[in-house]
């Protein structure tokens, strides 16, 4: 089977160049044909030049320029959905992710799954983000259950006909993990190399990544509603069994509850819990509001190819 590989750029310009050099080799052993396309993700440096340079020089690299930021998972899409070959391998552009171990991707892939990751033996990230990378894979797991990889990465091989499982998916709050699990249950993960970055700096900060887990735990499942739910019944019990101690006190010393604090910790336990629950609505509801708004995924303003 022939390849695309998918790659979002976000200020890549410095490590585009070796990217390209090190693909072929790769490529040419695992297929005859294959394409590189490259989703300028609004990059603030020479990403798009040097995108279209690459192109020129190579007419395997087909480069896509959006009209802003609008991030990894959005630009994924729009390349998943732009690629020609049956096989789509995603990697990074900070060359974290090595070219040579995606056939480790596709000799798995080929054993009948459909969707294979290439988990890190040894995370080359720093101590915050292993943190809020380790968040978004307990999210990823709490939403989608547990017959799905214990590890997700950027670096996953997939069959492109998957994505005729969301071709109708238009809501701008894109998670291509949760959408690959509309298509296929036939998952698996594999063991590969991740070198550390050589070039550039990180824009995925602890915030941005927890920031993600939150809207996508509120876009695709309604676990937090349920959490929500399960946590104003435990309270409602407990306040019951309250009333009946006060009660209880009541006949059978013939006196109130001393106490203003108990009084007042129990309010502020039922407070808590109230403006808990009315936060997680509050965070579906801006969902909707979002959603009805009608925001494109992505906009391209222009290809390399014509």
């Amino acid at each position: 089977m022939n390849i695309s590989v998918v790659v979002p750029v976000f200020n890549g310009e410095s490590s585009l160049g070796e990217l390209v050099s090190r693909l072929p080799p790769v490529l040419h052993a695992l297929c005859e044909n294959y394409e590189l396309i490259l989703v300028n993700d609004g990059s603030e440096d020479g990403s798009w030049e040097t995108i279209t340079r690459l192109a020129a020089d190579h007419d395997w690299i087909n480069g896509i320029d959006l009209m802003r930021n609008y991030g990894q998972h959005n630009a994924l899409l729009c390349g998943i959905r732009a690629a020609k070959h049956e096989i789509v391998v995603t990697l990074d552009d900070d060359l974290q992710h090595p070219p040579e171990e995606i056939p480790k991707l596709v000799r798995k892939l080929a054993e009948g799954y459909d969707i294979v990751y290439g988990t890190p033996e040894k995370r080359q990230h720093g101590l915050w983000r292993d943190l809020a990378a380790l968040v978004t894979r307990w999210t990823l797991r709490s939403a989608l259950g547990s017959k799905v990889p214990h590890d997700f990465s950027a670096f996953r091989a997939l069959r492109t006909q998957t994505r005729d499982a969301f071709e109708q998916y238009h809501t701008p709050f894109v998670s291509v993990d949760v959408l690959l699990t509309w298509a296929s249950t036939r998952w698996a993960s594999i063991k590969v190399r991740h070198d550390t970055r050589q070039l550039g700096a990180s824009t995925y900060t602890f915030h941005r990544l927890v920031s993600y887990s939150l809207v996508m735990m509120t876009g695709f499942t309604t676990l937090p509603l349920r959490f929500a739910s399960l946590a104003g019944f435990g309270f409602t019990i407990f306040g019951f069994f309250v009333l009946v101690y006060v009660l209880g006190r009541y006949f059978i010393q013939g006196g109130s509850l001393p106490g203003f604090p108990f009084l007042a910790s129990t309010i502020a336990i039922f407070s808590g819990v109230q403006l808990f629950a009315l936060g997680v609505i509050g965070e579906y509801l801006a969902q909707m509001h979002f959603r009805t708004m009608d925001r494109p995924i992505y906009t391209i303003r222009g290809t390399t190819r014509s």
